[in-house]
């Protein structure tokens, strides 16, 4: 039984906040915290309406720490689920330091300024967690999260050592919107357009954005075109995996999508640093999220699955020579709306937050010795996080292939 404080108030928050409910034994209270009390107030009403548990609100500027760190030694909770923008993470981290309460997020800090995103800034924390007792776990969503999951339980289980990875992202969702995306537009944008890395023979190599496309039949969804990307996890697999030979990151786009994406980025619209109109700054990609439709609010029309895993190919656990195994999650949105009242992006990553503060406040995942610090997902045991997967609506299923991958 155990106390917890949420900050963010979109939909992956939703998710997390609906599936801590459904899950009294472990989130005995919940607490919500946003910059707009409102969302965090709607959020609470589903939460009652759905599970009959009580979630209290709060008003709070996650990057005002002084104010946060208040909050946090007001409310005395064992853990801060972040789930809040990229950008507040350091502030969110600073304040758990001041308060000694235990951090957990689903994605690595990123400047305002800069489309760029990293781990070390937060591996930097590690030696003042520690010192202070407490721990941050790091990139609980999906992607990162569940990917990193499950490239080690197939080194736990299936394989020796992981020479190629591949994380494939599908979503085969349709929301009826001429141009949206499926979570944070701001983040989402930021992502896509920035250069590709991939992990090859001890470094990262770098390629433009949306140069290297790839076909995959994915099961329940069927063919997609993918597009290689640069995705956080690489970064700590690389470094937690240390025999990877190559490791790469695939999301699924439709060919609207990346239509509409080249006219806004050729006209500007992508852009992230400041521009005068009318007198006073603006960010185009910041107007830009804010014209287009909220992600939170997607779910009702949202139809089709996603399919998110893992293709490794290494040396057998077992002896039997070179193997490619393929672990994966296939979700259906209407499904995901049905229980939480969201889509299936939001699910996917919303389940796994609240799987991971699981995984801290029951013990089942503890720093070295006990002693505190900041880590990330693939540093603890992944089995009795995927067997939650199984229990709490992501199930997965794992399959042997005949070759490594041609693409």
């Amino acid at each position: 039984m155990s106390k917890v404080l949420v900050i963010g108030a979109g939909g992956v928050s939703s998710v997390c906040v609906h599936k801590m409910a459904m899950n009294p034994d472990i989130f005995s209270e919940i607490h919500l915290a946003s910059r707009t009390k409102a969302k965090c107030d709607a959020i609470a009403e589903s939460v009652q309406q759905r599970t009959g548990q009580t979630v209290s609100t709060y008003e709070i500027d996650a990057e005002e720490v002084p104010a946060l760190t208040r909050l946090i030694e007001r409310l005395q909770p064992r853990l801060v689920v972040n789930l809040a923008l990229p950008y507040q993470d350091l502030p969110i981290m600073d304040a758990c330091l001041a308060a000694g309460v235990d951090y957990l997020d689903t994605a690595n800090y990123e400047p305002k300024d800069q489309a760029k995103f990293e781990y070390s800034w937060q591996w930097d924390y590690h030696d003042r967690f520690k010192a202070r007792g407490i721990t941050a776990l790091l990139g609980s969503g999906f992607d990162p999260g569940v990917t990193s999951v499950f490239a080690m339980w197939l080194r736990k289980h299936k394989l020796k050592t992981i020479r190629q990875l591949d994380i494939l992202d599908c979503n085969g969702g349709d929301h009826g919107q001429a141009f949206a995306t499926n979570f944070n537009p701001e983040i989402n944008i930021r992502e896509v357009t920035a250069p590709a890395r991939h992990w090859e023979n001890g470094q990262f190599v770098e390629t433009p954005a949306l140069s290297n496309k790839a076909s995959f039949d994915f099961d329940q969804v069927g063919p997609k075109n993918m597009y290689m990307m640069y995705h956080e996890e690489l970064e700590s697999l690389a470094r937690f995996i240390p025999e990877l030979e190559r490791a790469r990151f695939w999301m699924t786009f439709g060919d609207a999508y990346i239509t509409h994406l080249t006219v806004l980025q050729n006209v500007g619209m992508t852009r992230i640093d400041p521009v005068m109109y009318q007198g006073r700054e603006i960010v185009p990609l910041q107007f830009l999220a804010s014209v287009l439709p909220k992600p939170e609010t997607l779910g009702s029309t949202t139809k089709g699955k996603t399919n998110i895993g893992d293709i490794a190919t290494g040396e057998a656990l077992d002896g039997s020579g070179e193997k490619t195994f393929y672990l994966y999650n296939v979700c259906d949105h209407e499904d995901a709306f049905a229980e939480t009242g969201n889509q299936a992006i939001s699910y996917t990553t919303g389940v796994p937050a609240m799987i991971g503060a699981a995984m801290l406040l029951t013990g089942a995942w503890k720093g070295p010795g006990g002693e505190g610090g900041v880590f990330n997902i693939e540093q603890f045991d992944p089995d009795p996080f995927m067997d939650m997967l199984n229990t709490q609506g992501l199930p997965w299923q794992v399959k042997e292939l005949d070759a490594p991958v041609a693409f």
